[in-house]
């Protein structure tokens, strides 16, 4: 009786104790699933882009970032945000695009915990990309400051560059006190400011931004060709048959990028070359063509205009805007300036800004009161006489990106239709005969035709908004969060590319413009684009790509550039030259 009584104590001691590990056990695992379910285990992945941030701009961004690796089979992106793993898994699942090979991983955590940076492998990240927060700028800016201080506080040092979309040009100066040497910065409303003007005052220059800002189709590239050095910059043009130098980083010179430098200048050895070409790997010197170059048409002097320009709405930066309009545009031009702060409040908002009224040298101001969204208060403005109207995404309702487009649509399509109401009947059925897309009763026929008296810029948040604007082609556009992800990839991609965009966003250096086809030739001319590249460099210009008379969108960077062919004096070209 003993034995068995021992045999059964044993056989249910030796069940208790296996019933309790296999719990433990079992918990061990559900708590491990848990952490990886809710996104608390590290990553061991090393050499990728690491997102830190959520905000609107993460769909555009992911998409170039994919695009961007698609050459090399593929990359490792890692988001971090505070927020659900698995929602953020599901919004990325939504998103309608090819992740071609490239892994998405994302993590729940805080940029401003060590800790949470330490998980994702920061130190290991190739590149680090902060994400502006929706919402309040200086709020929004003021974590981007203390995830930087976060970053440069990680006792390993950083392996990549960190790239901050800032809200506010003002705070740009303290991140880069604070991240000094590895932090290249975005801020998003200048730079979108900017391109509106750009825009605004040269129409068909938002489609070249998209195409030279994103992944899908020609960028900017700087690499060492050896083979070229001792070579002329005027020779180094000509070299590429799958890209369009533009500029070279002199070694000499720390660096130091120099755009459209002189055709003399020599490179020398440790010098690189900036092309525009279609993926790194898609373009090599060849052999040296021979090339005519024969003489400009006629006088190449561009007479600068007056100019009118509306600006519907009130943006935090507006005494940023001014001061570049200001830069740009000819003397005794004049700036209208259309919204609902009280006149005196413009003022004090301008001045404390920064703004010294007395010092506007080309542009008069001219005030006008009302909301832009009410018919009766537009028809006060005579909108017929504007050479540009610029529609900006108001101050008071930028924090909601559908509210924001609501808005500048219902202005853009009251602004059309009292202009299309304004002009001469005769020749509204004139252009809409050209036109031809829409029957001749239309409304928006008749808004159609109205385009072509004045260029409008609509800031645009919503990229869904976008697909409206361009279906009907009544507006020019400028697509701020699409844009600002295109400009963060690529400096994520190749920080060297920040000086080049900065530059070209500039008020001082070099700009992109769009040239009518005779300043350069005479109609019906045969040429080859190598020839057109070099008849543009008596006038220092780099000729980048060009779009024909009756095509709707630019070709940059053209195939078989040796081959001759016949143009219009209605084509036009698509340059980079001194700012006039």
């Amino acid at each position: 009786m003993g034995p068995r009584l021992v045999s059964v104590s044993i056989s249910f001691g030796g069940m208790l104790i296996f019933a309790m590990m296999l719990g433990l056990v079992s918990d061990a695992i559900s708590e491990k699933l848990d952490s990886l379910r809710k996104g608390r285990s590290e990553v061991v992945e090393q050499n990728h882009t690491l997102i830190l941030g959520w905000s609107d701009k993460l769909g555009s961004l992911l998409n170039q970032l994919v695009i961007a690796n698609e050459s090399l089979g593929g990359g490792i992106v890692v988001v971090m945000a505070e927020r659900d793993k698995e929602e953020m898994e599901l919004d990325i699942a939504k998103m309608e695009f090819d992740f071609r090979g490239t892994s998405v991983i994302c993590r729940s955590g805080s940029p401003l915990i060590l800790a949470d940076l330490k998980k994702v492998s920061v130190s290991k990240a190739r590149a680090i990309v902060v994400l502006a927060d929706d919402g309040n700028a200086d709020q929004s800016d003021a974590r981007a400051l203390r995830t930087v201080l976060s970053l440069t506080g990680v006792k390993e040092g950083l392996r990549g560059h960190i790239v901050v979309e800032l809200s506010d040009l003002d705070n740009e100066v303290l991140v880069k006190l604070v991240g000094g040497e590895l932090v290249e910065t975005v801020v998003a409303h200048d730079v979108i400011g900017r391109l509106m003007i750009q825009c605004a005052r040269q129409p068909g220059l938002a489609q070249i931004w998209e195409d030279i800002l994103g992944f899908e189709n020609c960028e900017f590239y700087i690499k060492r060709w050896p083979q070229l050095d001792g070579m002329q910059f005027e020779d180094v043009l000509i070299s590429f048959p799958d890209a369009i130098p533009c500029g070279v980083k002199v070694a000499s010179r720390g660096g130091k990028i120099i755009l459209n430098p002189e055709d003399s200048y020599v490179l020398q050895g440790g010098d690189e070359v900036l092309v525009i070409a279609e993926d790194d790997d898609t373009y090599a010197p060849g052999a040296l063509p021979m090339v005519w170059r024969g003489s400009l048409a006629g006088d190449f002097i561009v007479p600068k205009l007056t100019e009118k320009i509306l600006l519907c709405g009130w943006r935090r930066d507006m005494e940023d805007m001014i001061m570049v309009l200001d830069a740009f545009l000819a003397p005794g031009s004049e700036l209208w300036m259309f919204n609902e702060v009280v006149e005196s409040e413009r003022e004090r908002k301008l001045i404390d800004g920064g703004l010294d009224l007395s010092r506007l040298v080309n542009i008069t101001l001219v005030h006008r009161e009302g909301n832009a969204v009410i018919r009766r208060h537009l028809e006060s403005l005579p909108l017929e006489s504007f050479d540009s109207i610029l529609i900006l995404a108001d101050e008071s309702v930028e924090d909601s990106a559908i509210q924001a487009d609501s808005r500048s649509l219902a202005t853009l399509l009251l602004i059309r239709d009292i202009q299309a109401k304004r002009l001469p009947y005769r020749e509204a059925m004139v252009t809409r005969g050209q036109r031809g897309s829409f029957s001749r009763g239309s409304w928006i026929g008749e808004m159609q035709q109205a385009s072509d008296r004045s260029v409008i810029i609509s800031e645009i948040l919503d990229p869904r908004t976008k697909n409206l604007l361009s279906m009907s082609k009544i507006s020019d556009y400028v697509l701020s969060n699409e844009l600002v992800s295109m400009a963060l990839a690529m400096v994520a991609e190749d920080r060297q590319i920040n000086d080049v965009l900065e530059e070209l966003f500039a008020e001082e250096g070099n700009e992109l413009h769009i040239r009518l086809a005779e300043l350069y030739l005479h109609e019906g001319e045969e040429m080859s684009f190598y020839e057109i590249i070099l008849r543009a460099r008596q006038k220092r210009e780099i000729v980048i790509g060009y779009r024909l008379e009756n095509a709707e969108r630019a070709v940059i960077n053209p195939p078989n550039k040796n081959k001759r062919r016949r143009w219009s004096v209605k084509d036009v070209f698509v340059v980079i030259t001194e700012k006039e």
